[in-house]
């Protein structure tokens, strides 16, 4: 009974932490991926800045939905792009964590572009 108030509540916070920048992604293409609430040195939290990250290559990716064979490969390789380009801010976040005294530059936050 509880499971699904669990997974709607999951789901509106990842919402809230990315929702305000998805107006912006329409005009500058761009997300703020914020993982302040995440503690990267877990693996658990290493795992949702990842899904959340892949979420914002959809949004930052949004194609017209269309059967067109071109235009979901377009879509397809934006987001691997837009996922593979995050993967240093990703990298230096996540060893940040580990190693406290290293201070990263806009640390909290990830931007996933789309091209």
């Amino acid at each position: 009974m509880l499971k699904p108030v669990f997974a709607i509540a999951a789901v509106l916070v990842a919402s809230a932490l990315v929702g305000p920048t998805v107006s912006q992604a329409a005009e500058s293409n761009s997300v703020r991926v914020s993982y302040a609430d995440l503690n990267l040195a877990s693996a658990r939290g290493q795992e949702s800045l990842q899904r959340r990250i892949g979420y914002a290559a959809v949004v930052v990716c949004q194609i017209e939905d269309s059967r067109e064979l071109a235009l979901a490969a377009a879509t397809n390789d934006c987001r691997n792009t837009a996922v593979a380009d995050a993967r240093p801010a990703y990298d230096a976040a996540v060893a940040a964590s580990r190693h406290p005294s290293v201070e990263v530059i806009g640390a909290a936050a990830i931007s996933v572009v789309g091209r």
